[in-house]
């Protein structure tokens, strides 16, 4: 469904990448006091996300947690309720020093810094919390290691391809999800936090977070640690930050370093999602399959950061052979669509595929050899070192 006004666009600025150090010094024991909850407020508006926005949203700031100098909550702006409108917001810690509160949201590196030292955070949460942030993009890497926010084993329907959070604008971090069971699950392990009623955010690795909106029946979490396929809620039309939802759904979007971040490229499910000419356009593709707006995905469960998918662009079957390069005898062959596991790489004979020219292959763990030409891994070299 078509929703989200300019609230959350572009990328993260420096204000939203730097650690904040914001209003009068609080005392030791009194954690929560206006300062704080001014010093986070003035954090979140300084945002580019919500400077580009214009207008000053309504904000709600929740202080979770204290412990003498530390509070964690989360820091949501409120979107209005109509279409082209989506709530933003942070997850963040925070400790008072003499020069007033300091202040970080998820997925800055101070974030993972302060997450280190808090008496607020549990273990389970620092080996999320703590993981140096990524290259955006995770420097051309696009793997996720992330399934469907569904059961692996059903089939949904893509109700709207890539767009923005927040509706037209960009990056299309996003894409609307309905159908199957109606249950929407976790797409990987992480750190589970309610922002706001309807709306649940779940920290990764490798500097991702994943945001699933309009649910119904959302469980309560404040850090908790969750499995992947862990159940978060049901698909529905719940707008209580805001925006509008016409038809019960989950609007899923992806995040890295703090920022919404594209999520053509990226593979989830084992479909490589795909933008379209517009918002709301597009689509997803698994080999040589390709669903676009309205069309089904399968739940095909996360890929393996070690697997690739066959696409053999078209041709039904990609032939695997003895050595890496045409002049090897055959093996027999893998299907279009179908999940390999990488043991290692090396260069051979050039081959063009749907993704460009290249003479990488890909020595798989029965000891045959394929074409990275024709394999969808989500990155542009070897996946399991070289051979």
């Amino acid at each position: 469904m078509r929703h989200g006004r300019r609230l959350v666009g572009g990328t993260a600025a420096a204000l939203l990448m730097v650690t904040s150090l914001i209003g009068a010094a609080p005392s030791a024991a009194a954690a929560v006091t206006p300062a704080l909850t001014d010093a986070v407020t003035a954090k979140l508006l300084g945002s580019a996300e919500l400077s580009a926005a214009g207008a000053r949203p309504e904000t709600r700031i929740t202080v979770s947690r204290t412990s003498g100098r530390w509070a964690f909550g989360t820091a949501v702006a409120l979107a209005p309720r109509q279409e082209d409108a989506h709530p933003t917001g942070s997850i963040f810690i925070a400790r008072s020093e003499p020069a007033g509160w300091r202040i970080a949201f998820d997925g800055e590196a101070a974030f993972g810094t302060l997450a280190s030292e808090s008496p607020l955070t549990t273990a389970q949460e620092r080996d999320v919390l703590t993981t140096t942030p990524s290259p955006m993009y995770a420097g051309g890497d696009y793997r996720t290691g992330m399934a469907l926010p569904f059961g692996v084993g059903q089939t949904w329907t893509l109700t709207s391809g890539p767009h923005g959070w927040g509706g037209t604008e960009s990056p299309y971090s996003s894409v609307d999800l309905a159908g199957g069971d109606q249950v929407v699950r976790a797409a990987r392990a992480g750190a589970a936090y309610t922002m706001c009623t309807g709306w649940i955010r779940v920290i990764h690795d490798r500097g991702y977070s994943t945001d699933y909106y309009h649910l119904w029946n959302s469980i309560s979490v404040n850090g908790a640690s969750v499995g992947q396929g862990a159940v978060l809620g049901n698909t529905g039309t719940d707008v209580t930050c805001g925006g509008a939802a016409y038809g019960r759904h989950v609007h899923f979007g992806l995040r890295q370093n703090s920022a919404y971040v594209p999520i053509a490229g990226h593979d989830i499910g084992k479909w490589v999602l795909a933008n379209g000419a517009a918002a709301y356009q597009g689509g997803a593709r698994h080999g040589s399959a390709f669903a676009g707006a309205g069309g089904g995905l399968y739940n095909y469960g996360a890929l393996g950061f070690n697997q690739g998918v066959v696409d053999a662009n078209g041709g039904g079957a990609l032939t695997r052979r003895a050595g890496p390069g045409t002049g090897y005898g055959s093996l027999g062959s893998v299907a279009d669509g179908a999940t390999v596991t990488i043991s290692c790489s090396a260069n051979g004979t050039s081959h063009t595929g749907r993704y460009g020219t290249t003479a990488l292959w890909n020595r798989l763990s029965d000891g045959s050899w394929v074409s990275d030409a024709y394999l969808s891994t989500g990155v542009n070299g070897p996946v399991n070192g070289w051979c």
